[in-house]
């Protein structure tokens, strides 16, 4: 009843407004016109004219449903459906007019006035709300006195496009946030420079961001904080040297919330800023996530993640709980992972239903229990070893989690009637040359062979390289080396990654996850995250050091250790028997040509090996099984080896 009557309160606004301005345009018109003979003529008066061009103006305010558009948020798109609005009604005003007495009585130039003084104050009092509502009218108030207009707020620069830096001022001037105060613009355009954008000059581009901070500290607004208004990853020249020395001049580096943390806070006009990550600073272009086809996936569906105190498993829980996920199973065999994982959703989603289950995957009469009892409609498989030196130290602790595991999951997942499983896979597992890379390998075989005849669940893998800022990756390696004073240690002055950052791999998780949602086919599928080029990982080092604000050769030196045994210099996404079709914005599907089907058979041996902690025979029999899936010959398994792609 109350959005009723604001509805009938609005469009009483818009026809009251129309009756004053037609009654202004026609005695505006009237006094500038000498009286004629016709005007006698006339059989309609003001009063019937000015109520047909009202009742006129109401019947087009409803067609366009204006009643719906609330003046505090008035915007360019509405103007134009006001002005359509004011030239039809006098438009059909003249029309009927016509019809009825020729407009004997209606001065010419009215029907020009009326529609341009109707359009001016629709528009001028929407305008004026808006105003109020974003408190834009403050700082012309005539009783600020000098002391009031000085802001003792932080200083603020925002780097970045216009377009996105109106959206940000305008977000703190409607919500009256005075923790910052915004000294300029640098902006990724130099056509821009010297415009302003609410009160707030653009001073430079991003390529002369230097010049800019130097102007700021003449003018004495030198930054204390600055926003990178865009991911950092599309902002393009900015150098880590410089970012390194902002940090070191005390000046924070601050991001707005990512669309992943926008879905955890729905309803949330303005959402504080945050520091940024190093791993954010140098991650490679982000990528745009399909919201809808991941929001269909997940909501209102029960979804467990194994692993799900580590790194992947973390932020595959966090954008699973912000997809508004019916239920959530937390499984993992770290006690104080699961425990990590299980209070930080509680705090960030107290209203979320979740368990936690302290389980490890290894445990299959366990794992069917806790699967059985949690019921889950979509499972993702992130519990592995990962870490290359210790699997290749303990090759069977490697097969039993990584391998069995994998079986085990799948199994389970079979038996509680789950809809999806989804295997997260390394791209070591290519032509793998270390224990580490073998197991995933052949848990991704474990995967391929789960069939179900176009019923039960749905079975895919997703492979992806390097995760910056996941545990064991080299990022907080090089962090804490940088903070000991070094030196910063690389296996070898060419080796190449591909990395993501842990938010973008989880992001593409989902999103090839829901690509195998679609679809007839029951066969379990394989899929490939586009990695973009390759990363130096001297180059990582010396990128690392530079935003450190610490100078390479100087205050931190690099050192070359050699490569480890499996280690390679680079890593592939495609195996040999493999060839990639694209399926889905930023993924692939892989197709295999091995026609090697894992069965229990094949894992048997290999189990009862690993658990009696026969290494070598586990070694072999790992490398053997690997051998034939690659189309390899049996007899010739390769042998453990250091791989220098030159």
């Amino acid at each position: 009843m109350e959005r009723m009557a604001f509805r009938a309160q609005t469009i009483v606004a818009d026809v009251s407004l129309a009756a004053v301005a037609f009654t202004c345009a026609y005695l505006v018109a009237a006094s500038g016109s000498p009286a004629t003979d016709l005007a006698g003529a006339a059989t309609l008066s003001l009063p019937q004219l000015v109520v047909l061009y009202a009742v006129l103006t109401g019947g087009f305010t409803m067609l366009f449903r204006r009643e719906l558009s609330p003046w505090r948020y008035a915007s360019i798109p509405d103007a134009l459906v006001l002005a359509r609005i004011a030239v039809l009604t006098v438009g059909v005003f003249l029309l009927w007019v016509f019809v009825i007495d020729r407009a004997l009585g209606l001065p010419r130039s009215a029907i020009l006035l009326a529609p341009m003084f109707q359009m001016v104050g629709s528009m001028g009092v929407r305008i004026l709300r808006r105003a109020l509502h974003e408190h834009a009218l403050d700082s012309f108030s005539p009783l600020k006195t000098a002391s009031d207009r000085i802001t003792q707020a932080t200083s603020l620069l925002l780097i970045g496009p216009p377009a996105l830096a109106d959206s940000y001022l305008r977000d703190i001037a409607r919500s009256h946030d005075r923790t910052y105060t915004p000294v300029g613009i640098v902006g990724t355009d130099r056509r821009d420079v010297g415009q302003q954008v609410r009160g707030v000059c653009v001073i430079e581009s991003l390529e002369n961001l230097d010049e800019a901070l130097a102007d700021l500290r003449r003018w004495n607004r030198y930054p204390r904080a600055i926003l990178l208004l865009e991911e950092p990853g599309r902002l393009k020249g900015l150098t880590a040297d410089q970012l390194g020395r902002l940090k070191t001049d005390g000046i924070r580096l601050l991001r707005l919330p990512s669309i992943v943390e926008l879905a955890q806070h729905d309803g949330v006009t303005l959402l504080p800023m945050r520091d940024i990550n190093i791993e954010e600073l140098l991650a490679r272009e982000p990528i745009e996530l399909d919201r809808g086809a991941i929001g269909n996936l997940i909501r209102g569906r029960r979804v467990l993640v194994t692993g799900a105190g580590g790194s992947i498993g973390a932020e595959l829980c966090r954008q699973v709980a912000a997809f508004h996920c019916a239920h959530l199973s937390l499984l993992d065999f770290s006690e104080t992972s699961l425990f990590e994982i299980e209070r930080e959703m509680a705090e960030t989603h107290p209203q979320m239903s979740a368990q936690a289950v302290l389980c490890d995957v290894r445990n299959a009469g366990r794992l069917r229990q806790a699967f059985g009892v949690e019921k889950p409609d979509l499972v993702f498989h992130a519990a592995a070893l990962k870490h290359v030196s210790m699997v290749e130290q303990h090759p069977c602790e490697g097969v039993l989690t990584n391998v069995i595991g994998t079986w085990n999951v799948a199994e389970a997942s079979k038996s509680c009637g789950a809809g999806q499983m989804v295997l997260i896979s390394t791209d070591k597992a290519v032509d793998p040359t270390n224990v580490m890379g073998a197991t995933k390998r052949l848990a991704e075989s474990v995967i391929a062979a789960q069939q179900t005849n176009g019923q039960g669940t749905r079975f895919s893998a997703v492979r992806f390289g390097n995760v910056l800022g996941s545990g064991g990756s080299v990022v907080p390696i090089f962090k804490s080396q940088i903070e000991r004073g070094g030196p910063v240690t690389v296996t070898h002055p060419d080796m190449e990654r591909f990395f993501m950052t842990i938010p973008e791999a989880s992001q593409l998780v989902l999103h090839a996850t829901a690509t195998c949602a679609e679809g007839e086919g029951r066969d379990a599928r394989l899929f490939l995250l586009e990695m973009g080029e390759p990363v130096r990982i001297m180059d990582l080092a010396r990128q690392m050091i530079a935003l450190s604000g610490r100078a390479h050769g100087k205050e931190i030196e690099i050192e070359i250790t050699g490569l480890r045994p499996g280690e390679k210099l680079t890593e592939a996404l495609l195996d040999e028997t493999e060839r990639s079709l694209p399926c889905a914005h930023k993924v692939l599907e892989v197709v295999s040509n091995s026609s090697l089907r894992i069965s229990p058979g094949h894992l048997t041996e290999m189990q009862a090996l690993a658990e009696r902690g026969e290494v070598d025979a586990v070694r072999r029999a790992l490398f053997d099984l690997v051998g034939q899936i690659r189309g390899e010959r049996t007899g010739a398994a390769p042998n453990l080896r250091v791989v220098a792609n030159g």
